[in-house]
């Protein structure tokens, strides 16, 4: 099983680029899963500093995020994701059964 964890500039471009790849497919019902693509999951935006924010919800400081958009997918093929693909430290998300060993992982 492959694990590619992915960073692209924007949501738009990350999903061009999974169907480019045929990652994704379109259909009738929308964006659905390729063969051989076990799961495909949208990270988004991550949080490296949370904001802080008052009793009533007003925001006091700016959260901080990591540059880019991010996903994670899963598939049995190898895809050459090229420059989009970065390894990370402290990942915010994991597959079950799927760990990296951190000593292999280092920071973008």
């Amino acid at each position: 099983m492959n694990i590619y964890k992915l960073n692209y500039t924007d949501k738009e471009t990350a999903i061009a680029n999974l169907k480019a790849k045929g990652v994704y497919i379109e259909t009738e019902e929308g964006l659905s899963y390729a063969d051989g693509v076990q799961a495909i999951v949208e990270i988004g935006k991550i949080v490296l500093i949370d904001g802080t924010y008052d009793e009533e919800g007003n925001e006091i400081t700016v959260p901080v995020y990591a540059d880019g958009y991010h996903y994670d997918v899963m598939a049995i093929q190898e895809i050459d994701f090229a420059l989009n693909e970065v390894q990370v430290k402290n990942p915010k998300h994991s597959f079950a059964g799927y760990n990296t060993n951190p000593e292999e992982i280092v920071l973008p």
